[in-house]
């Protein structure tokens, strides 16, 4: 096997015994390439679904794709996999980060770290020099993870690459976060499980810079191409959600060009980190609202949620959810000790997320998550809970075959008619930079998603086959640990027709590797491995058919619309302009919808398991074996 593109080699950590060997990654490359099929492929020979989350023998997988460290393109993204605690019952999740720490441990000479065990006492991991180490960190525990890296970096050198957990991972709250260099954030619940084992960070300082490319000169000339497609920021919904003005700093991951939403802020008092997305707003309306101006407090609000490391997407709901049941009275001030009337200052913000993070009084319940503290306090506080979402499935019909197969918010897969069709809005709207016409978005639809019907949003007609096409692209996207703004390159600015290249990701690969990879053999390969993660998560309780559903009130609740997009426009029949507002997922229409994407699946439609055929078909006839023998075929 080649090594072109790979280090490899796979780092293993015992943190039980202290022992450290190392595997070949080759021994994962040829069925699951890298990222999280190589992570997934782990994952399921080592936990055992009777594993809990906080076992010894649950596994902490770092994974790189085998384009880590290579400059310009997006392909330094790396990931976190392991049985999370942020799900009931527990299950396999991930988590998808980018910055500088992945290409550091590419330079290093891993493709990834498996972690199991438990140390004793805190310890953080060293990797430096050609050496594994596994040093004392009873001085950092209690540190934020921002301080903990600092710390590191001053007593290593800062060159040093960090990624670490606050005092939220140190106390395995459901929802904790892992936050490495350039602010880059892990989320998935994975943070619980490295403060379960003890380990409170990886330290990372590369051996050499250099990637091995087989083809170097074609690189070169894709390179060149990429750089001559005009990516760039873009208006989604009518609005640009980048973070302007002189206070800004342009902070992409490794070696990248993009123009994307990555930005660098240093606030008034001169504190600095990276604020964008979804943590840059997640705060933003309480503030405003609270302070009457547009100031630093959203920044500060992201910033202590990095600190402690607790998850900004996870808090938001949490927090809208307490405000309803503050309204209704179920909660007061004098029974929790949280200052609901100050939400929206720096102040409360501050004092929740260290509760929560601490355990703290009423923090204790929250640091379940939201279902559990529900759970707690009773039948009014579940009935309050919401599913609201950006990419909400009543809105995108195609993301109701999204949800439904994934432990977590599977925000690159939704990301892909989302924002698609968030930018065919900013076009309708007439916003400067759009370009995503209804004709473009017709072609996209042919190209990408299986044919024009999955741009009609006002028919369930051609969903499941975009779903499921979608579902094996963004998989392969995550196999590869590529960006997700970048790819998949659905359109691009600088053509007369503005379509785009579906078999980007497999001409870059294949210049990188030397193994000849097309689209349709990208794409088998992402098929595969979602196959694999479908096995893991029926082996430890998802029920297919039963569970293969949305929340209830997507199905009975109109759809409000959302604060970005409250017109709810979308493309209709024609290219007709129509809203979905007031819109819900009927659901005999979903179960036909269902029963067509598990056609396309090739699964069994009365019961939604896999086949045997099926899975041989596709290189798992030893997933195949497992599943039988626990009654889990059909």
């Amino acid at each position: 096997m080649t090594d072109f593109g790979y280090a490899g080699k796979i780092l293993r950590v015992n943190l039980s015994n202290g022992q450290i060997t190392e595997t070949s990654t080759f021994d994962y490359t040829d069925r699951f390439l890298g990222g999280r099929g190589i992570a997934s492929k782990i994952y399921w020979d080592e936990v055992q679904p009777e594993v809990g989350a906080f076992d010894e023998e649950n596994r902490l997988i770092f994974a790189l794709g085998p384009m880590a460290g290579i400059s310009a393109l997006g392909t330094s993204r790396w990931g976190i996999f392991g049985k999370s605690s942020l799900t009931t019952p527990e299950k396999f999740c991930y988590g998808n980060l980018g910055g500088r720490w992945g290409a550091e441990l590419k330079f290093a000479g891993y493709d990834g770290i498996v972690v199991h065990g438990k140390s004793e006492r805190p310890v953080y991991l060293l990797i430096s020099d050609g050496k594994v180490e596994l040093k004392d960190a009873s001085t950092l525990w209690g540190k934020g993870a921002i301080q903990t890296r600092t710390v590191l970096k001053e007593e290593l050198g800062d060159k040093v690459r960090v990624v670490a957990i606050g005092p939220a991972g140190e106390n395995m709250v459901s929802t904790a976060t892992l936050l490495a260099d350039d602010d880059a954030s892990g989320s998935g619940g994975l943070g619980a499980v490295m403060g379960s084992k003890k380990l409170k960070a990886i330290a990372v300082r590369r051996i050499s810079k250099k990637t091995k490319i087989a083809h170097p000169d074609i690189l070169r000339e894709l390179t060149t191409y990429i750089k001559g497609l005009g990516k760039d920021n873009i208006p989604v919904w009518g609005m640009d959600f980048m973070v302007y003005g002189p206070k800004t700093k342009k902070a992409p991951c490794y070696g990248c060009f993009g123009n994307c939403l990555r930005i660098k802020y240093t606030a008034d008092d001169g504190k600095t980190g990276k604020f964008m997305c979804q943590s840059r707003f997640f705060y933003y309306a309480w503030a405003l609202g609270y302070y009457g101006e547009d100031n630093d407090a959203s920044f500060h609000a992201a910033k202590v949620c990095d600190e402690y490391g607790l998850d900004t997407w996870t808090l938001q709901s949490l927090l809208e959810w307490l405000s309803e049941c503050f309204n209704a009275g179920i909660l007061t001030e004098e029974q929790t000790g949280i200052p609901m009337s100050k939400i929206g200052s720096v102040e409360f913000i501050e004092t929740i997320v260290k509760m929560i993070s601490l355990r703290e009084g009423f923090g204790e319940i929250l640091a379940g998550g939201r279902e559990k503290a529900a759970g707690e306090i009773g039948p009014e506080a579940v009935a309050l809970i919401k599913h609201a979402d950006a990419y909400d499935p009543r809105m995108y019909i195609t993301n109701a075959l999204i949800f439904p197969f994934e432990p977590r918010e599977p925000i690159q897969q939704v990301h892909e008619v989302g924002l698609t069709v968030a930018q065919w809005s900013s076009w309708v709207k007439g916003t400067e930079g759009a370009y995503i016409s209804t004709d473009v978005l017709r072609g996209i639809a042919r190209q990408f998603w299986g044919g024009e019907a999955a741009a009609d949003f006002s028919t369930y007609e051609g969903k499941a086959l975009a779903a499921k096409m979608i579902q094996d692209r963004q998989y392969v996207k995550e196999i590869l640990m590529i960006c997700d703004w970048f790819y998949p390159m659905l359109d691009i600015r600088n053509s007369e027709d503005h379509m785009g290249d579906p078999a980007l990701e497999s001409k870059i690969l294949s210049a990188v590797t030397g193994r000849e990879f097309d689209e349709d053999s990208l794409n088998r390969i992402g098929e595969r491995v979602f196959n694999l993660q479908r096995a893991i998560l029926l082996r430890e309780g998802h029920k297919a058919l039963d569970d293969d559903k949305l929340p209830d009130n997507w199905h009975n609740t109109p759809y409000e619309g959302h604060i970005v997009d409250p017109d709810s426009i979308v493309p209709g029949k024609n290219g007709e302009i129509i809203s979905r507002k007031g819109a819900m997922v009927d659901w005999e229409d979903f179960e036909q919808m269902r029963a067509d994407y598990y056609q396309f699946r090739r699964w069994d439609i009365a019961t939604g398991l896999q086949t045997r055929k099926q899975l041989t078909e596709i290189g798992l006839e030893d997933i195949a074996d497992d599943l039988e023998r626990r009654g889990l075929l059909a």
